[in-house]
């Protein structure tokens, strides 16, 4: 029951993901981590790179790899900051963090902040990234943040390039932690086919979706997620 709904999860956050850009990990991580804590941080990684490599093929051509490079190294220190934060954060404490990077990117995704992708910015959403990907396995809302104001395609395309290098970046830092081992590698692999159930399912589907609809539906959902990881700490 338990791999089930975990796949169900995957499945959602997957499509929603390919159909939007991000929202793989700030969907299904704070679920996850309720039905088992051992998803978190490092299975959630791997679907994301999972995904991020096949939503990076099919939009190979809007990938622009100029904007990115600041944004990567950006994710250099984020990455290393993340992994210290999980050597000493407890289990409630981790299940407090992701609540929290859930209803905070939610937030900013509804504000209307505006932030064009300059270098300083990307530096700044790549750190962010890399610290919040490696801690939570939510790296996305950073970089969305700064590209928001993109075309679609450019979004999806250079998110899921980035996610590519981020999603490496932070199995190692995970491993090297001893936060990914052959524990966590055994529970991903039953969670890569819903993987890539929902990305077909959203190449199929999605352009009978509006991108507003989706967009709530996502928030919504999310929201329900952090408060619920939160919840959970006093629970």
């Amino acid at each position: 029951m338990e791999l089930a709904l975990a796949a169900v999860v995957i499945v959602i956050g997957s499509y929603v993901q390919s159909s939007i850009g991000f929202g793989l990990a700030i969907i299904s991580a704070p679920l996850l981590f309720i039905i088992d804590p051992l998803y978190v941080p490092g299975p959630v990684t791997v679907c994301a790179l999972t995904l991020s490599l096949a939503n990076t093929y099919h939009h190979r051509k809007a990938v622009s790899l100029k904007g990115l490079q600041y944004a990567i190294i950006g994710r250099i220190p984020g990455t290393i900051a993340g992994g210290f934060l999980l050597l000493w954060i407890s289990h409630d404490a981790l299940a407090l963090w992701l609540g929290v990077s859930v209803l905070a990117a939610v937030g900013l995704s509804l504000s209307s902040i505006v932030i064009r992708p300059s270098n300083p910015a990307m530096v700044t959403a790549g750190f962010l990234s890399g610290f919040m990907g490696t801690s939570s396995a939510i790296g996305g809302p950073p970089m969305a943040l700064v590209m928001q104001h993109e075309g679609n395609d450019f979004i999806r395309a250079n998110l899921a390039a980035f996610f590519i290098v981020s999603c490496v970046m932070s199995l190692f830092m995970l491993a090297s932690i001893d936060r990914f081992g052959s524990a966590e590698a055994l529970v991903s692999l039953p969670l890569l086919p819903a993987t890539l159930v929902g990305y077909l399912l959203a190449k199929k589907t999605m352009h009978r979706i509006s991108h507003r609809k989706l967009r709530l539906f996502s928030l919504t959902l999310c929201a329900v997620a952090g408060a619920g990881s939160i919840l959970s700490v006093w629970v």
